[in-house]
């Protein structure tokens, strides 16, 4: 353990972790600390690089709060969230595809009947979702909980709107026999990841933009299924390829068709034009155990 160098330090440290009783953990600090020391390897870090490093994980552990988590969002920007999601859902094409939870989901939400408005009279332009939830045969799920949370017209959550003390734009819904659940609420609206802190200089630096395509948040559970987190983005929004947590695929980019008051599927249930998203959801099996 003297006079270690840049060749024999690495496995130094590993000899230290021996005794570790947890064979899982001894695997993840082993590979950890091998990649962590070639990384700095290739890079050749420098004495002040390694400072600034250090300082830019103080900082981000110092923005973390109970209603704000800094290093999730460096996980999501860097990739490692969306990463460990793709590694722990993998799904066949014809299931309904995870994306990330995001920072908005709460369990304090409402539970809703069928067709509700969840808008909470929040001006924008009137969204009915339809929505069906199936298994991979096609047959009906009925008694799926279904969790629904967006942003509003502004791109701010219920949590940001000022004044706001009630849940908005978010609900708890049950399918129906036929795995139906339906609901009303305004269209949501594109809006920047937070900007304030170290994550905000590091997209800075990098010269990656901080907006987040519109999209309607969904998770849905039902006995004997895998759960599925994902969410539904708008096919027109401008921010589809540049989604800065990584959380656009091809499958979950839908139309959001917008009619006239006198138009459309939904014609006479509102007065100004709307926009109609529906949507049919394939839950895979547990796996057998």
């Amino acid at each position: 353990m003297r006079d270690l160098t840049s060749d024999t330090i690495t496995e130094a440290v590993i000899s230290t972790m021996r005794d570790t009783k947890d064979s899982r953990l001894a695997e993840i600090l082993g590979s950890l600390v091998r990649h962590l020391h070639s990384f700095v390897r290739d890079v050749e870090l420098t004495e002040d690089e390694w400072a600034r490093g250090v300082d830019f994980l103080t900082r981000t552990g110092h923005m973390c709060t109970p209603t704000r988590q800094e290093f999730i969002l460096l996980s999501d920007v860097l990739g490692v969230t969306m990463l460990v999601d793709a590694l722990s859902n993998q799904r066949p094409a014809e299931a309904t595809q995870n994306s990330v939870l995001g920072p908005f989901f709460r369990e304090d939400r409402p539970q809703y009947g069928d067709a509700a408005d969840i808008s909470g009279d929040l001006p924008g332009t009137p969204l009915f979702f339809e929505g069906r939830v199936v298994n991979s045969e096609g047959a009906p799920v009925s008694g799926a909980a279904v969790d629904v949370w967006h942003s509003d017209a502004e791109g701010h959550y219920d949590v940001d709107v000022p004044g706001r003390v009630d849940p908005a734009m978010r609900a708890l819904f049950r399918t129906d026999e036929t795995g139906r659940f339906s609901f009303r609420s305004i269209r949501p609206s594109s809006y920047p990841i937070p900007g304030d802190g170290p994550v905000g200089e590091l997209m800075s630096a990098t010269g990656r933009s901080l907006m987040r395509p519109a999209h309607v948040h969904l998770l849905i559970e039902a006995p004997g299924f895998q759960r599925v987190t994902t969410m539904l983005f708008p096919s027109d929004d401008p921010y589809l390829d540049a989604d800065p947590v990584f959380g656009v695929k091809e499958s979950l980019v839908q139309s959001y068709s917008t009619y006239a008051a006198d138009a459309g599927p939904c014609r006479g249930l509102t007065d100004v034009p709307y926009t109609l998203l529906h949507h049919t959801f394939v839950l895979e099996p547990l796996p057998a155990e």
